[in-house]
């Protein structure tokens, strides 16, 4: 079948949303031989045995059907259970939705809880899912830098002076995409401080809360501000189930009522063999052991990324505490992140994300993704030591 040409006719909300620098990156590297990618954020690891046995299972008894908009009750009492036991943290079931990953989740609160001519703060360098969402909810971004000689953290004097009247929302995600770097207790506490001055909203994603290195810690924002915070998260990243589409969201029960009225006509409800699946990820210990066995041999990439990066010319690196990223400055070698990303594929046969795709202040920054595996991640360090050494 041959389709004429026509003129078709798009709505202008969609046109308003560009499409992910590093997605269009990664496509574009497949196409090319011996390339070796550092770009895209996955884990490179299986997902554990049992849970995808207990998905199997699930399978095998009938989990097949419809389950309730907002989730099947007892995964939801898992999540409430895994906050308790984790962070002493009293999550009543109702606090908490079944989303299609953490994606859904940032999704429906921006389409839940803002509107037109709200303000929502949004910090930059920046995942690129949030500025989006922001244009589909037809709310203003209002930008937050993030530097590296305050360890990218915010600044809570700069948060204040960009709070209007018209803000309703600030995004916080530690430990942090795209720079690895975690979050304070003194600057979390801050952060939650400041919102319930103003009465704001803060949108806390967190889908790397368990890779954390050294003596870094992880602090849910939900400790600190519970009427405020809308609290994102994902098994992608912590189970290694970025296929699987499963996450979740708490926030206030109110919230949470009118979220799922959004997601009953969105998605209606996350795979109910999935969501089997996702009780079998929380409360077994051959999970969390995998869990920590992940955990493990990131921190060994990480540390093989940092001492390559200290031998190389025209690059250095804050240390990172956190995710599965090395946001490396590249300012000495004269080039734009753009400029660099493109000499770097071009060059070495080496992907790697330009600080830009995350927002104007990533200028000067590249990218580094250390979820590789440790033979990969070598051959490609060694590619880009050449190339900056005949630079």
């Amino acid at each position: 079948m041959r389709y004429k040409t026509h003129k078709y006719f798009i709505a202008g909300r969609i046109n308003l949303i560009q499409r992910s620098k590093i997605r269009e990156l990664f496509e574009r590297a497949r196409k090319m031989e011996n390339v070796i990618s550092l770009g895209i954020g996955e884990p490179d690891f299986d997902t554990p045995e049992n849970i995808k046995e207990a998905a199997k299972r699930a399978l095998d008894e009938g989990w097949t059907h419809y389950t309730p908009n907002a989730g099947i009750s007892e995964f939801r009492e898992a999540i409430a259970e895994y906050y308790r036991h984790t962070y002493g943290m009293d999550v009543p079931m109702e606090n908490v939705i079944v989303t299609a990953g953490a994606y859904e989740a940032t999704y429906l609160s921006f389409e839940t809880l803002l509107e037109n001519g709200d303000e929502v703060i949004i910090p930059d360098p920046a995942f690129v899912c949030y500025v989006e969402d922001a244009k589909m909810a037809e709310a203003k971004s209002v930008r937050l830098p993030l530097r590296e000689d305050n360890h990218f953290q915010p600044d809570p004097d700069e948060l204040l002076d960009l709070i209007t009247k018209r803000t309703r929302m600030i995004v916080i995600n530690y430990p942090n995409n795209p720079t690895g770097a975690t979050l304070d207790e003194e600057i979390a506490k801050a952060v939650a401080d400041i919102a319930q001055d103003y009465n704001i909203y803060i949108l806390s994603d967190e889908p790397y809360e368990h890779f954390i290195y050294g003596d870094a810690k992880h602090y849910p924002m939900l400790k600190y501000a519970p009427d405020n915070t809308i609290l994102a998260n994902s098994f992608s990243k912590t189970f290694a189930m970025t296929g699987w589409r499963l996450g979740f969201t708490i926030a206030p029960e109110q919230i949470i009522k009118d979220m799922i009225k959004l997601h009953a006509y969105v998605i209606g409800n996350v795979a109910s063999f999935v969501q089997i699946a996702g009780i079998e990820a929380l409360r077994s210990e051959e999970s969390w052991k995998a869990v920590r066995r992940m955990k493990d041999i990131y921190n060994e990439r990480r540390k093989i990324v940092l001492d390559y990066i200290q031998k190389m010319p025209y690059i250095s690196a804050l240390e990172p505490k956190g995710a599965f990223y090395v946001f490396a400055n590249i300012k000495e070698t004269g080039m734009k992140s753009e400029e660099f990303a493109e000499w770097l594929l071009n060059k070495a046969g080496v992907v790697v994300i330009p600080g830009t795709a995350f927002g104007k202040h990533g200028e000067g920054y590249i990218r580094i993704s250390y979820a590789t595996t440790k033979e990969k991640l070598i051959e490609a360090l060694e590619r880009i030591k050449k190339a900056l050494e005949e630079l």
